[in-house]
Formats: structure tokens, sequence, C-alpha cells
């Protein structure tokens, strides 16, 4: 059945928001929407601010549903969601990681899924295991919540001055307790290196408390150890020197026995000055967790295709971890992003896909495990949501699109760059070719046409790409031999630290990043033979920058092993489009 009449028009209002922000970039001739009705449209290119190949303008492919998603998405809903799940310190299994699971699951029943047929609501239980100390065995292992903690250094005068504290499961400090850290009350001297440490000391560093680290400090009597360890990314951009205030967020293995709590740099200095006034100085750290046997579960909603059910896009969030925008904005933004798809089900503005759509919230890694491994569905692509609210103006981080291992991984040419996070080791053993990138590409600028037609105070949404780095959820459908992408924000300098909180969310950032990613996985879900063209074309754009780039940077069979790739893609998205047979389909270029 073809889509309703309203669905047609919103497509066609996407492309003309399209065309017009091509206009405002490559300033083409005005007389664009009846272009885009011609057989052939000619070169229409979207570009605007995103960093990474442009695509071609048209109504199709995630484009259809750009508008309808924008129009559902509710931003004081996402908030609320995002501002309720930063809350907690979200620890495998543990309390908050259990409501939050609770907040999402009934705002999903609000929306229709588990009452409603073909909107189905279940919950994957898996056991919570860790490796054993000093092995790589799997043992079972407790839910970690902290309660309260608390460190402070006393003088000669007996006056205490507070470092770090906090007493609600809020409190701004709470990463000051590295997950699986044990209670504690102790009281000591400090020691600033391990050569200088005496027992019954406290041992403050800078380094970070690795597992070595920590053995010989115990091995030496320490009763704790306080790390202020922040990464070179977490330096403030702003220049305002925020990072030295910043407490990272860290893990220890589980079992770990040393009472461990981490300071800011900031705080480190202060220890390190008033140690140098009174050599007597003391530490008071005190600290209280509990620890709780209870499974780990992860969250499945699943709208049911039509035609092939059994085959799904997956769309994964990790709740575990204590940021805001790690990643309380990836768990919001995806269950609104659900929440209005239902809604525009419901209202007929988008029909029901051919293939089902599973979203997953739950233990990163793990629930894609868990899920890929009690399903009967078989997942044809998969995307992640982590990260995706960072304020730029705040943070300095962008929306970003991280592909699976492609020739840019090989070596990198503009304008591909990669981030902090790092190359990862990819050899051309593991490429398999596909359009998930491209797809999820149109997604990003089809979204910023939108943006620019509708706001154009906003300046256009910047984006960009980059070559395979692996670290979420992608990894493991990857693995699985499923085309796999990342939606996500960095460099972000308050990540993995006390610092990332709600004053540094941009809620118009989550819609644009829930949409993007919604609007490609319905298209991943429902591909359409008028799709194909506009995927040909911006593959085509694709193929001539990256083998150019290649080639003009002295590395001929990196281009020539794009252009594989390309030749790879082209038959991937024949094959999605028009439905044929893999064993019909004849070479093409």
């Amino acid at each position: 059945m073809r889509a309703p009449r309203r669905m047609a028009r919103e497509s066609f209002r996407a492309a003309l928001a399209c065309a017009v922000l091509c206009a405002a970039c490559s300033e083409l001739p005005s007389k664009l929407p009846e272009a885009l009705c011609a057989a052939d449209p000619g070169p229409q290119l979207l570009q605007g601010r995103h960093a990474g190949p442009p695509v071609v303008a048209a109504p199709t492919g995630p484009a259809r549903f750009v508008a309808p998603l924008y129009e559902q998405f509710d931003l004081s809903r996402a908030l609320d969601c995002v501002r309720f799940v930063d809350g907690f310190y979200r620890a495998p299994a543990n309390d908050g990681y259990a409501a939050s699971l609770e907040h999402v699951a009934a705002r999903l029943r609000a929306a229709g899924f588990g009452g409603e047929a073909g909107f189905e609501l279940t919950t994957i239980e898996t056991q919570l295991t860790a490796r054993a100390p000093n092995s790589s065995e799997l043992v079972l292992a407790s839910a970690w919540t902290p309660l309260d903690a608390r460190i402070a250094m006393i003088g000669a005068d007996g006056v205490e001055r507070v470092l770090h504290a906090f007493e609600t499961p809020e409190g701004r400090d709470r990463v000051m307790l590295p997950v699986n850290a044990p209670s504690c009350a102790i009281e000591g001297g400090i020691a600033f290196s391990l050569d200088e440490l005496e027992p019954g000391e406290l041992l403050v560093i800078e380094a970070a408390p690795l597992r070595t680290v920590l053995t010989r400090a115990e091995t030496l009597g320490a009763v704790a150890v306080l790390s202020a360890n922040i990464e070179s990314y977490n330096a403030d951009p702003s220049g305002q020197f925020r990072h030295l205030d910043a407490v990272q967020y860290r893990q220890l293995p589980a079992g770990q026995s040393l009472p461990v709590g981490m300071i800011s740099p900031r705080s480190l200095e202060a220890l390190k000055k008033a140690h140098d006034v009174d050599a007597k100085l003391r530490v008071r750290f005190a600290a209280r967790v509990k620890f709780d046997v209870r499974p780990l579960r992860t969250l499945c909603a699943t709208i049911v295709g039509t035609d092939r059910a059994a085959e799904a896009v997956v769309t994964v969030s990790h709740v575990q971890e204590p940021g805001a925008n790690d990643n309380a904005s990836g768990v919001g933004g995806m269950c609104e992003s659900a929440c209005a798809l239902s809604r525009a089900l419901h209202a007929g503005a988008i029909k029901r896909p051919s293939r089902s759509l599973v979203f997953l919230w739950g233990d990163e890694f793990r629930q894609s495990s868990a899920w890929l491994g009690a399903t009967k569905l078989r997942a044809v692509a998969a995307l992640s949501s982590d990260m995706t609210g960072e304020s730029l103006e705040k943070t300095g981080a962008r929306a970003l699109l991280e592909r699976m291992p492609d020739p840019g991984a090989l070596e990198v040419f503009a304008p591909d760059a990669h981030t902090p996070w790092g190359k990862a080791q990819v050899d051309e053993a593991q490429f398999a070719p596909n359009g998930v990138a491209l797809i999820a590409r149109c997604a990003l600028l089809d979204v910023a046409a939108h943006d620019a037609a509708h706001d154009a105070a906003q300046g256009g949404w910047e984006t960009a790409e980059h070559p395979f780095e692996g670290g979420s959820d992608h990894d493991v459908f990857i693995e699985h031999g499923v085309p796999a992408a990342l939606f996500w924000h960095f460099t972000d300098f308050a990540y993995h630290t006390g610092l990332d909180r709600m004053e540094n969310v941009d809620v118009t950032e989550i819609r644009r990043t829930g949409v993007a990613l919604m609007a490609t996985a319905l298209a991943l879900a429902d591909p359409l033979p008028e799709d194909l063209d506009r995927y040909l074309r911006s593959l085509n754009e694709e193929e001539r920058l990256r083998a150019s780039a290649a080639e003009s940077g002295g590395a001929p069979l990196v281009a020539e092993s794009w252009r594989r790739w390309c030749a790879g893609a082209r038959q991937w998205l024949r094959i999605e489009c028009l439905r044929i047979p893999e064993n019909e389909l004849k070479p093409t270029k």
C-alpha cells in the first residue's frame, strides 16, 4: 500500500527543505521545486555544515520520515526523561539503573507499547557477571549502588575542609566513588607516591587507579587510594579551566577491597599546598555503598513489521554510566523518538514498516548480546544512540556519525578525521560493504535541511562523520556480521566526569539526533524502489570524493579499496531497495 497523502505532502516538504539549504550553500537556481519533481533532478547536492560527503537532495529515503517525526517529537517530554535518568548514578542492575528502565517502560506503555497489537514490550533477564580478580573467568556479580560519600582534609588546627561529598543519588560529586568501590570510614596521613607511602596512609596520585597501582598500594599498607586522573580530551576548550573541577568516572574490578576515591585536579592541588604547609595533614574518607543480588535487565520494545516481520532493524541505547549526556540523553532521546514514531503511526503520518523495529535499553554491549542470544528475529542493521544531547556551545562537541569498518579506517584523508577517542585496528578483511552509513548521512543532512527551512536563526546543524573507532553497542552487531553505525557527540570536555550534567544538555540537539536516527532506522526497515536513485547518486558523490582524496594523498591502494567498497555498497543498496535475491543480482557499476 502506498503512503497516505499526508505522508506524501510531508515528504515533499522535507525535500523542499533540502533544496532550500542546498540553494543557500551552492547558489543553485531558485526554481528547485519543479526540478525536484522532474524525472532527472540533476546534481542537486546537500552539504550544509556537514564535514563529509554531500548527498543528493530528494524527497526519498530518510527524507520521507523527517517532517512527521519532527512534528511528533515532544521536546519537554524528552528533556523530562533525560532529567529523570540523570538523577541517578547508574551502574549495571543497580537502583538507578532499575528506576531508569521502569521510567522508560512507563513512557513506552503510555505510547501503546505492551498494550496494542504490533507494539510489543518485553524484558530480557540475564545473569550479572564480572571478571574474577586476577582472572579472565566470569563469576556472578552484585549490583552496586552508592549511597553517600565524603572526602575531607584536616589540618593541625582540627578544622575539616570538605573536598568532595554527596548525600543523594543526584549529587554532583557522586562519581567520586568508582563503580564497585567498597564502603569505608578511614582517616590517615597522605603520601603522593608509592615510594613515599607508609602503612596507614592514603595514597594520593594524579595517575589512574589501575589494578597494578592498587595492588602495590595495598601491599605497602595503604588504607585507601585517591586519584585525580582525567583524560587529555577533558581539557576545557573554552579557556575557563572547568576541567580542573572535574572528577572522573571510573570502574574497579568486582570484589575490590581497598577503598578508592576520585578527586578533581583542583582538590589534588589543594592537598599538595596544604601538605607543604602542614606535613601532618590528614584526610578523612567515608563512603557507604550497597550490593544487591539481582539479574541484569534489558528493556525491549518492538514495532512489528508488516510483510517482513522476522527481519529487524535494531536501535540501542545504554542506561549505565552516570552522565546527563552519557548517556541519559541517548536514553531519553531514543525513548521519545520511539514514542514519537508510535504517535505518527497512530495518526497515519507514517505507515508501519515492512521490517520490525526493535529498541533496546540496558547495559552497554551486554544488552545487544542478550537480545541477539534471545531473539528469533534476524537483525539486518543496527544503530547505537549514545551521547546524543551535547550542547555544541557549552561542551565543544558536535554531532557525529561513526561508520563501520571501511577503507577510511585504513588511512584517513579529508574530510574524514579521527576523534581523540583514537583509531581502531582495521584491515580490509573486516570490510562488508553496505549502505547503512550512506543512508544515515542522508538522514543527518535531511534533518539539517529541515532545521534550516524552519528556523534559519539556528544557523544550520553542524555534523561530521569519521571512520570506525569502536566503543559502543554497534561493535557487538558488527562482530555478528550485522551492518551498524553509531550516532554520538565528541569531543565533550565533561565526558566521563561529574561535570556531565543537565546544564550541558541541548534538547534541540537530542531531537535532531533522535529524528535522524529514527529516520535512518525507518529507511532501513522500509526501503523502496524510489529510494535507490538518490542512494546511488549520493554513493557516486562519495566514491568520487574518497577516491580522489586518497589518490591526491599518494595512496592509490586506498583509492582502489574505496572503489571496491562502493561497488559492493551499490549492490547492497539494489538488493535492499529492489528486493532482488542476491543470487539473481548481476554485477553493475
